[in-house]
């Protein structure tokens, strides 16, 4: 398994249409994506996205870039790492996992087979 580094920054909002609306001016683009259940902008190389549906006591989530979602989950559980949120699939064959460290470091994994390695 590779990292391939920091991919998604995903925050939580109480406020999608504002999120939207303010990002979208901020970074003078709009989303690639946006529907009512996430709204994601493409940043270089990288992904700031916003979800109504997470919690915002835990503010957002980092995503690092795995080759294998499956070999990074392993390799993560056995570092002692417990599942916060199962394997998704998010569409278009992007699977993502949220997880904390044993040190209670909140982060993901993400394999997307449409990006750059």
């Amino acid at each position: 398994m590779e990292f391939l580094g920091l991919r998604t920054l995903i925050f939580p909002t109480t406020d999608l249409t504002a999120s939207r609306k303010w990002w979208e001016e901020f970074l003078g683009v709009p989303p690639y994506f946006a529907e009512s259940f996430y709204v994601g902008f493409s940043v270089g190389d990288h992904e700031i996205g916003f979800n109504p549906g997470a919690d915002m006591a835990y503010g957002p989530v980092t995503y690092l870039g795995v080759d294998s979602i499956h070999d990074g989950l392993a390799k993560a559980e056995t570092l002692g790492s417990t599942v916060v949120s199962p394997i998704e699939d998010v569409g278009m064959g992007i699977l993502i996992v949220h997880l904390m460290s044993p040190t209670g470091d909140r982060f993901g994994l993400i394999f997307n087979p449409h990006s750059p390695s």
